[in-house]
């Protein structure tokens, strides 16, 4: 039995003899939030374990060409305990030891006019297995192929598995760039304390994957709003019942390349707004990238669907403190972040996010546009925005809202745009909610779209598509031959 048991371990082995195919800082709850559900819920930040201090010794490698000071906390030749966060002296990621199996015989991308979000798949992989006695195993970058798992992983019983979303693009010039892959590594590794799976050197995965993405570039399409959807992914592997850190994890990374979120245009979408379902809450893990948030989602958007809305802008109900009246908060819509613009009583337009507060993601396109209309008020874009107020006129807050601010303004006639920011899309504009009966309408202008909406759309493309120049904008090296001497 043992000796089964031990092959059955070892199924967690990749398996490259199939081909590519295509299938049909957590941060404390403000203060003055009480939550008013059933039960009590603790408002004190969850533990965070500091690796900074104790891997401030690593050294940072040096690698691949154009190699730059990894994320602190993660960076350096040891990796770090997913548990107590210190230095454990075992191998961190480590980018130069990657070992290629390309396949030269890998078949042509498909039409991009049949491309379904998610259905096709690149005809490469990366795979890095770890342990918790062994540290980081050497990357393998390899033919596309399912891999096997012990019934008993932990993977599939207790959901310990996290992911990012993020893009590769080619420029007008035919070259490859990634968005902001620094803000990816943090927030995987962030999620990876969540679930006690092993953190890594953020700007050594950077490495891999442009590596990955180098040798699939005739993947990422060049027609415009299309691009090569990247999704990296960490689970836990460890076969055993019960309920503890895995002691053995899977990073791998798979690309798929993409169409235009909006293919004829924009497409407005309604929102249900039913603060009885609630996505994330006080001390939970809504500010986590986790598998586990999402499936419990797919109900809720069913459910919408059948009253004619698209997607759930997720609420929560609390009160103030000191006062006995609850509200209803608005946090995030459906998969994405959200935005409100509207005009205030001294005729200021405002932009509004709700702020990282535990219950919000801190997305990637939520901080672009954050950082890009923050520079704009202050008038020190880096390159010309159009369509936003005059910066004299406009202020952007990271605040709460909630459905009565909401309410009064679209009543006021000061409800300018309301919309949701992530990858997939960058923007979604939202047409209309749907609150406790009654049918909140939300301009949404001649094409489809709201003034910031467009004006972050169109500077968010321009810089990922190298328009601009702007250090979020990664270059991604033609792939070199040469380096298939490291085979498998």
């Amino acid at each position: 039995m043992a000796a089964a048991r031990n092959g059955l371990r070892q199924l967690t082995r990749i398996s490259t003899s199939a081909s590519p195919r295509t299938a049909s800082a957590p941060s404390a709850v403000p203060a003055r939030l009480l939550p008013a559900l059933s039960r009590s819920l603790s408002t004190s930040p969850l533990p965070r374990r500091d690796a900074a201090t104790s891997a401030a010794a690593a050294q940072t490698k040096t690698n691949l060409p154009g190699s730059s000071t990894a994320p602190a906390g993660v960076a350096g030749a040891v990796a770090i305990d997913p548990m107590t966060g210190e230095a454990t002296g075992l191998p961190n990621l480590d980018a130069s030891t990657v070992v290629y199996d390309v396949n030269a015989a890998a078949p042509a991308p498909p039409p991009n006019a049949s491309l379904v979000f998610g259905q096709s798949f690149a005809p490469h992989m990366l795979t890095v297995p770890w342990t918790s006695s062994t540290g980081w195993a050497a990357p393998r970058i390899h033919p596309y192929a399912p891999f096997s798992l012990d019934p008993s992983s932990v993977i599939f019983h207790y959901a310990p598995t996290l992911f990012e979303g993020m893009k590769a693009y080619k420029d007008v010039n035919g070259r490859v760039r990634l968005f902001r892959p620094d803000m990816n590594m943090k927030r995987m590794n962030t999620s990876a304390t969540a679930v006690t799976l092993p953190q890594f050197d953020g700007e050594e995965l950077t490495k891999l994957i442009k590596a990955l993405v180098a040798i699939d570039a005739n993947w990422v399409p060049s027609a415009p709003g299309y691009s090569l959807y990247i999704r990296p992914t960490l689970i836990g592997t460890q076969a055993a019942l019960g309920v503890a850190p895995s002691s053995e994890a899977l990073l791998f990374v798979i690309s798929s390349p993409v169409g235009p979120y909006y293919k004829t245009g924009f497409k407005p979408v309604a929102l249900e707004a039913d603060p009885h379902r609630v996505r994330a809450w006080p001390g939970g893990h809504g500010q986590y990238k986790l598998g586990a948030n999402y499936a419990p989602g797919i109900r809720s958007q069913m459910s919408a669907a059948t009253r004619g809305y698209q997607q759930n802008l997720w609420l929560f109900r609390s009160r103030l403190e000191g006062q006995e009246k609850e509200e209803d908060w608005l946090t995030e819509v459906g998969t994405m972040n959200m935005f409100v613009a509207l005009k205030r009583k001294d005729g200021v337009t405002e932009l509004v996010t709700p702020p990282l507060n535990g219950m919000i993601l801190p997305g990637v396109t939520r901080d672009s546009i954050l950082n890009l209309t923050r520079d704009y008020a202050a008038g020190k874009s880096a390159f010309p925005i159009e369509g936003l107020p005059d910066p004299d006129k406009f202020v952007v807050s990271e605040r709460e809202i909630n459905m009565r601010e909401i309410i009064e303004a679209r009543n006021e006639g000061r409800l300018l745009e309301m919309f949701g920011a992530g990858t997939a899309a960058v923007v979604s504009p939202v047409c209309r909610l749907g609150y406790l009966g009654e049918q909140i309408e939300i301009p949404v202008g001649k094409d489809g779209v709201g003034p910031v909406a467009k004006a972050m759309l169109d500077s968010i493309t321009k810089i990922q598509l190298g328009q601009v120049e702007h250090p979020w904008s990664v270059l991604v090296d033609e792939f070199d031959p040469s380096v298939l001497k490291r085979t498998i």
